[in-house]
């Protein structure tokens, strides 16, 4: 199978995602939700963008933001990719003219392959522990079974995951991603580098064992 790609969520300071980067992310995921604790300003997070080295891509994370918002934000910080986690339609998250990925509440009944069909032009599915339209970063896992086996489209695992957990995560669904915030954390936006270390190990672990 192909490497499981990392995006570690709710960066609030430089220095974390240095040491995220260094330890080989894929991406780090800065949140501007206003209700979420480990929400950044605009200048926080584009000084914590002029900070990453190449080929790390910065995420922009809203939950039903007003478009304005959204387009003020772009405009302040070099970010790379969208990330939408409320109940935004395909055509709001399309109106940016920017590549996203759509957050789906997995605690209830699948609609996987659904949204795969509506968000068809997303660069992928995330799929998180929270209900749907709550807002994420909660930690809850969900059921792993509800995710479909046969759905051909990057999905990116969210909701519960850390060091103990995120190597079975893997060999069980497969994910093309896999997403964690409070896994690493010391505090709420704090990230522990010695868990982000470890979460990285077990992620290059079973990379290994299963390629």
């Amino acid at each position: 199978m192909p490497y499981t790609r990392v995006k570690v969520c709710g960066i609030t300071r430089t220095e974390d995602a240095l040491h995220a980067a260094a330890e080989g992310v894929d991406a780090i995921g800065l949140v501007f939700y206003p209700k979420s604790p480990r929400f950044v300003s605009a200048s926080q997070a584009a000084d914590i963008c002029r900070g990453l080295p190449a080929f790390v891509t910065s995420v922009a994370l809203f939950k039903d933001a007003d478009a304005e918002t959204v387009q003020q934000l772009l405009e302040q910080v070099p970010v790379d990719l969208l990330q939408f986690h409320g109940s935004e339609s395909a055509e709001y998250c399309r109106q940016f003219g920017r590549p996203y990925i759509k957050a789906l509440g997995m605690a209830g009944e699948s609609v996987v392959p659904k949204r795969v069909e509506a968000y068809h032009d997303a660069r992928g599915l995330l799929l998180d522990g929270h209900a749907p339209g709550a807002a994420g970063g909660s930690g809850e896992s969900f059921e792993w079974s509800l995710i479909p086996a046969d759905v051909d489209y990057p999905l990116i695992l969210a909701g519960g995951l850390d060091a103990t957990n995120v190597a079975e995560a893997i060999r069980i669904v497969r994910p093309y991603a896999i997403d964690v915030s409070s896994g690493v954390e010391s505090d709420k936006g704090i990230k522990d580098a010695a868990l982000v270390t470890a979460f990285m190990n077990r992620v290059r672990q079973v990379n290994r064992e299963t390629n």
